[in-house]
């Protein structure tokens, strides 16, 4: 592709050769270069990709993107004449605008919805797609378990893609008939512009709490808020949670129609009422009636009040697509995600689930919402990832010690750590409560634990792992899957 042409809707100066050249390959990473590619100088946490620029030119790119200010012109000097020199304001911003004209604007070619929140993308996104298939759809997806494209299933490494991938994908949706995409927007990819270019023709916020804030992340609530905030300025409609404390700053600027929903926000658009919660062994459910601008009941085989509110949002959502009551409420009974809430039955007499739930705000959600369906105990096992924040193991132990009846403390990715050390700062964290636990290093042993002591009535959560199928010790990530767990140690007793 032209040069010129990949540069039409970015800020730019040509600091040394022409725009009118050809171009055949996009590259950030200075070991993907090729003759006739264009390097992008990105700036990473660990390294600058303007230390290439040189390099890049003389192994064959013919262009390179450079930030302003970035390199001396002595710099600039060492750069072979047989390359184009384009300098911006922001390379990562430029990178994705570049990224959109490469794959020809691929946003522009059907609507693509994006939402962000602490809480609820990966399950709304599901949802979501599972109500507009239902309606006849063709549905793309990006987000944190997966990336789907027609049959083909991509595993993520992020929850949002580097802006070049975010593209490609949005491409190939449309290559691949999509008439619709919906994706997870992460704070993260919000700072980094990994969207940008894209405009939204739904943005959707579900909740605001403290989460990624420390080094490599955001520096502090209000940069992770405001990172949020940015979704609605790239969108034509804003949906949003009208019973989060943060929505009106999240909303601040945005010129778009914004629509609501809640339960407990009385002019909310869209409002769930007459809530009950369903619970009998092995299964937990909710069922509620929609009201304000939709009315209709709703059944859901998923449990609590976050399920409700990542209804409300996927409701509020596909009211856009002139859907049937009948095929949104089929597809919200049917909706399932793995690793969110998904129970895997083992007993007539108790629950057993599997979640996400990493932290202690996600962990504290969860635990609060099973104590809404009065079980016998509620026992909660989960370990700590390894090279992340101490304070996240001392909040985890303390919400589990607190909240749970029992905690089982076993290993999550102890990474570049040892799993005991790990263990012993969760267990500094259940000591500041009352609450009894358990230490079992070995996560299969841990599980094996957890049934075998199992009892009527009871709700067995297994926090931290979700669709995650993989322990990762020392840099290498084994495979480990507590659903193949979970039958191992059913067929074990079965042999018995």
């Amino acid at each position: 592709m032209n040069l010129a042409c990949l540069l039409e809707r970015s800020e730019y100066r040509i600091l040394k050769g022409s725009a009118e050249r050809e171009i055949e390959k996009l590259v950030n990473n200075s070991n993907e270069v090729t003759p006739g590619c264009m390097f992008i100088c990105i700036v990473g946490a660990k390294f600058d990709g303007h230390t290439c620029a040189a390099s890049a030119a003389r192994d064959g790119a013919v262009a390179v993107v450079v930030e302003d200010g970035r390199l001396s012109d002595e710099k600039i000097a060492e750069i072979p004449d047989t390359c184009t020199v384009v300098s911006v304001p922001d390379t990562r911003y430029a990178m994705a605008l570049i990224a959109a004209a490469w794959y020809e604007y691929p946003a522009e070619k059907i609507p693509v919805i994006g939402i962000t929140g602490t809480k609820g993308k990966t399950t709304t996104t599901y949802m979501v797609r599972s109500i507009l298939e239902n309606a006849g759809y063709k549905v793309g997806l990006i987000g944190t378990i997966e990336t789907i494209i027609g049959k083909t299933h991509v595993p993520s490494k992020n929850t949002t893609p580097e802006s070049t991938l975010v593209q490609k994908y949005l491409h190939e949706m449309v290559e691949a008939g999509c008439t619709c995409a919906v994706m997870e927007v992460s704070s993260q990819a919000l700072m980094m512009h990994r969207t940008a270019g894209i405009m939204f023709e739904i943005g959707v916020f579900t909740n605001l709490s403290p989460d990624h804030i420390g080094e490599g992340e955001h520096k502090d609530f209000a940069e992770y808020l405001e990172m949020k905030s940015r979704l609605f300025k790239q969108c034509r409609i804003a949906v949003a949670n009208a019973d989060d404390a943060h929505t009106k700053e999240i909303l601040a600027g945005c010129i778009c129609p914004v629509e609501t929903y809640g339960i407990t926000t009385p002019d909310a658009d869209i409002r769930a009422v007459n809530i009950e919660h369903i619970h009998r062994p092995g299964y937990l459910g909710v069922t509620f009636d929609v009201v304000g601008k939709a009315s209709f009941p709703v059944e859901l085989d998923i449990p609590g009040l976050f399920s409700i509110y990542n209804a409300l949002t996927a409701i509020s959502i596909c009211r856009h697509f002139d859907i049937p009551v009948s095929a949104v409420k089929k597809a919200l009974k049917a909706a399932f995600v793995k690793g969110r809430i998904e129970m895997i039955k083992v007993s007539d007499e108790f629950t057993l689930m599997i979640d996400y739930a990493h932290n202690a705000m996600a962990l504290e959600s969860l635990l609060s919402t099973l104590r809404d369906y009065h079980p016998n105990r509620i026992v909660c096992l989960f370990g700590c990832g390894g090279n992340r924040s101490k304070d996240r193991r001392f909040e985890m132990g303390e919400v589990s010690g607190r909240m749970a009846d029992f905690t089982i403390i076993t290993s999550d990715n102890p990474r570049f750590e040892e799993p005991e050390d790990i263990i012993a700062d969760i267990v500094t964290g259940i000591k500041r409560t009352d609450g009894k636990y358990i230490t079992i290093i070995n996560r299969k042993e841990a599980i094996a634990y957890a049934i075998d002591h199992g009892q009527p009535g009871d709700i067995i959560v297994l926090a931290g792992k979700g669709h995650e199928d993989y322990q990762e010790i020392r840099g290498v990530k084994y495979p480990m899957d507590e659903r193949v767990l979970i039958k191992e140690i059913l067929d074990e007793r079965a042999l018995r």
